[in-house]
């Protein structure tokens, strides 16, 4: 093969592997993530299953722990599908290293078996007297002198090339091992999430017996979630024509001459001022990279319509999502902004809505409250304690996003996690 196609390779196989550490990095970080959120969970089941009078809600938080388990093993197969990518790259260069130290030690024998034959001072120096000039001469010295540099460095590179291919050799046998442990740690949480939906099943067939009070309960459940969206609906729309009254009395205060307006101010949308317009679009432009209302947990039940988890045919509507998290836990502000309004929604159950421009975050669900109406909140500020039901051992918070009255699907806002 010629050395230019060998050379492209070789660095063609580098570039690939320094990428490949990169995201065997960031996969090792995810995995590390996903094994804490396992945990998280496991914790909070424990918790729940010694409170629970339904089965239904540690089906969800099981569900949630299967899911996090599938998550472990895809990311452990990339891990392994990219070790097994450096292999290959780092096989590529023991086998080209191979090749270079092959050629390198034929020549450098050839080169000793000349200097062996040509080894005496006289027959160098009869080398050099023969010339028929004094350049000649000069030139035949430079020769061998640069013969005998030639011949030393070709010594040092075998040498060099020689230690490389024992380091590759050792990284292979180290990238074998890893791969190994991997395959198995792979295996082992397959075998775990077996045990884990046979689990889950035995639950669901436990459950169906309950089938009618479960459904109703659902529905009772929704016809409050209901009534508290009506409730947030009229409090936006309140701060909306709250907001545009001041605005139209700056604006009546900036230009004295003009005749007050008798026209009635919407309800519907604000009427930004510079300021609400830069919040608003900092705002928008952290699209997806929002913090969590809470510091741990995971969405046990998304935004929109969608199937009942265990009776599909029971449609189930979400204004927001609901996290569940841990007992004792603080709700936190997922961005800056004040504080429009504090409700009360039952005497258990409290909300804060906070405001940043056009946009609103509502964080329903709070036993306490630690901030007032008017209060400047910044990002990750302690608003509430996310309260936790005395009946199933749940704690969960209610999040939503709002431009003005329209509804946004807060999953497309917050972190990945």
């Amino acid at each position: 093969m010629p050395k230019f196609l060998l050379s492209l390779i070789f660095i063609c196989a580098t570039t690939m592997l320094w990428a490949q550490d990169s995201q065997q990095e960031k996969l090792e970080q995810r995995k590390a993530q996903i094994q804490q959120e396992i945990r998280d969970n496991e914790k909070m089941l424990q918790s729940v299953k010694k409170k629970e009078k339904s089965a239904v809600n540690v089906f969800l938080i099981q569900a949630n722990k299967i899911k996090l388990k599938e998550k472990l093993i895809n990311t452990t197969a990339k891990q392994e599908k990219l070790l097994s990518n450096d292999m290959y790259i780092n096989q590529v260069k023991v086998n080209k290293l191979k090749k270079e130290l092959t050629v390198l030690k034929e020549d450098y024998a050839k080169m000793i078996l000349k200097s062996y034959k040509s080894r005496s001072e006289q027959s160098r120096a009869m080398f050099i007297l023969s010339s028929e000039s004094f350049l000649q001469a000069y030139k035949r010295a430079q020769y061998l002198k640069q013969y005998t540099n030639f011949r030393k460095n070709q010594g040092l590179e075998i040498q060099s090339k020689s230690a490389q291919l024992v380091d590759f050799n050792a990284k292979l046998n180290g990238q074998r091992q890893d791969k190994k442990k991997i395959i198995a740690e792979n295996q082992k949480e397959r075998l775990a999430l077996e045990v884990e939906k046979k689990e889950q099943q035995k639950l669901v067939n436990s459950i169906k017996k309950d089938k009618n009070k479960i459904i109703a309960d659902t529905r009772s459940k929704q016809q409050e979630a209901k009534r508290i969206d009506r409730q947030i609906d009229r409090l936006i729309r309140e701060a909306i024509a709250e907001a545009n009254r001041k605005a139209a009395l700056e604006k009546a205060k900036d230009n004295p001459g003009s005749a007050p307006s008798n026209a009635p101010v919407s309800s519907s949308k604000i009427a930004l001022t510079p300021e609400g317009k830069i919040l608003a679009a900092d705002f928008k432009a952290n699209r997806g990279k929002l913090p969590w209302p809470v510091e741990k947990g995971f969405i046990s039940l998304g935004y929109g319509d969608q199937p009942h988890p265990l009776y599909p045919s029971l449609t189930v509507h979400n204004s927001g999502v609901e996290i569940t998290t841990e007992q004792g836990a603080n709700a936190r502000a997922v961005f800056e902004g004040e504080v429009s309004s504090i409700m009360v929604l039952s005497p258990i159950n409290r909300a804060v809505m906070i405001q940043h421009g056009d946009y609103f975050t509502v964080y329903q669900n709070l036993s306490q409250v630690f901030v007032n109406k008017g209060d400047k909140v910044n990002i990750k500020q302690s608003i509430g304690k996310v309260r936790t039901s005395g009946d199933t051992g749940k704690t969960i918070i209610k999040f939503l996003i709002l431009q003005n009255t329209s509804n946004n699907n807060p999953e497309g806002w917050l972190q990945n996690r």
